[in-house]
């Protein structure tokens, strides 16, 4: 059994726009890589694991020290993957141009940062047709966005509805309910229906629900469960072949360190728990990984699919 461990680096101006907040303080622009990011890399190396960061390339454009620090992880073994250019929660439902802009611009600045990329990310989740042909022209070898989970889609729905009534629409973006239905294990997508398998050139690495119920097995869910449920979702992945855990970049970030506002923290649970506590949560869920799966990169395991399907 393989599990990868991937982050996403959002900034805090993404969880403004899902909240919606307006605009975030200019000094937290860069939070995440500045702060939070250190932290994660530091667990990591600790434990001595390879992760992949999406990373989003107007972060790195112009500001040579958030890439400084990415590309000393790239040297030392990790993945860097394409998280778009400027995170667009909409960016399926974008027109050819913009979806193509969106994805090489990024393509463009991690290239220059680190030589390759293999892998894609979509901001919220959500794929479409339009996005694949980009990326197989792009050569990439996997997308990791599908989410095929009900809960947390029924989640996500009741949140927008309810900052809708409040008159504060949301910037996120429900994603196609088809994907939904996507196999749960890593597949090759259908070009023209990536919730179906097909033949594409690239294979999808789903984000990792539980067997059954399908619940979301994602870093933010299971730092702000109480142990019993950690535990039980951990053992509920050991029945995959695969575990696809996806974490954020404000997983690893501290609300009273990194001054983030009380109207951010009042809407992210996670941020209500000190930064101390959220290390030693997710220190013993990597020795809980390591003593049962190969723990490696999701471009390492989209080699292996490649070659199986």
């Amino acid at each position: 059994m393989k599990v990868a461990i991937s982050i996403d680096l959002d900034g805090i101006a993404c969880y403004y726009k899902i909240h919606a907040l307006g605009p975030p303080p200019a000094e937290l622009e860069h939070a995440i890589l500045e702060r939070a990011l250190p932290r994660a890399a530091a667990l990591f190396a600790k434990h001595g694991v390879h992760v992949t960061w999406f990373v989003v390339g107007r972060d790195l454009d112009g500001h040579a020290a958030n890439g400084e620090r990415l590309k000393s992880l790239a040297d030392a073994g990790d993945e860097l993957g394409n998280h778009s250019y400027s995170h667009p929660y909409e960016l399926a439902r974008l027109d050819a141009r913009e979806v193509d802009d969106e994805i090489s611009r990024c393509d463009r600045v991690l290239r220059a940062l680190v030589g390759h990329v293999r892998g894609f990310r979509a901001p919220g989740y959500d794929v479409s047709p339009v996005m694949f042909d980009v990326l197989a022209r792009l050569g990439y070898r996997y997308d990791s966005s599908v989410f095929p989970s009900p809960a947390y889609y029924a989640a996500k729905g009741a949140v927008m509805a309810a900052l809708a009534v409040l008159g504060r629409p949301s910037g996120a973006v429900m994603t196609n309910p088809k994907l939904l239905a996507a196999p749960p294990e890593p597949y090759r997508p259908a070009m023209t229906a990536p919730w179906r398998r097909g033949q594409a050139p690239l294979v999808e690495l789903p984000i990792a629900t539980t067997p059954w119920l399908r619940v979301h097995a994602i870093g933010t869910s299971l730092l702000v469960a109480p142990a019993w449920l950690r535990d039980r979702i951990v053992d509920a992945m050991a029945k995959r072949a695969f575990w696809n855990l996806e974490l954020h970049g404000i997983d690893f970030a501290d609300a009273e360190q990194d001054g983030i506002p009380g109207e951010l923290v009042e809407r992210q649970p996670d941020l209500r728990i000190p930064i101390a506590e959220k290390l030693e949560r997710f220190d013993r869920l990597l020795e809980q990984l390591a003593a049962r799966w190969q723990i490696v990169t999701l471009g390492e395991m989209a080699t292996e699919v490649q070659r199986e399907v």
